[in-house]
């Protein structure tokens, strides 16, 4: 039995705002540019202070869009010498495994931290 089983799973409820936090960044989609860290950050915001798991993901998810953003940014700026597309399919396909495996982390009641990313919210 390790320590990881002792510590309970949050309810199932709490599960599910915690994915949407993660998967929330997907409404890039309808808003291109700001939708990937205006869905978290709304979903975190309506849903942090019912359950701190949810708050914990919210963070790690608006954070994660806030360095993806920053990245893109700095993809675009390099498209001027042509090594800003091959950077941005490869950003944006390593931010997408990582939304994905996120949200079913989240699911499973488990704690998740991005790598690369900068917490600019605590």
């Amino acid at each position: 039995m390790t320590s990881r089983s002792l510590v309970p799973l949050p309810d199932p409820q709490a599960r599910r705002w915690a994915m949407l936090c993660h998967y929330a960044a997907f409404f890039w989609f309808m808003a291109p540019l700001i939708g990937n860290v205006l869905g978290p950050l709304i979903v975190w915001q309506l849903q942090k202070d019912r359950d701190p798991f949810v708050d914990r993901h919210g963070k790690e998810a608006l954070n994660f869009q806030i360095t993806y953003s920053l990245l893109m940014m700095v993809c675009g700026a390099l498209a001027w010498v042509f090594i800003g597309f091959p950077l941005m399919a490869l950003v944006s396909l390593t931010a997408l495994v990582l939304v994905v495996i996120a949200g079913i982390r989240a699911n499973a009641g488990e704690l998740w931290r991005y790598p690369f990313c900068i917490r600019l919210v605590k």
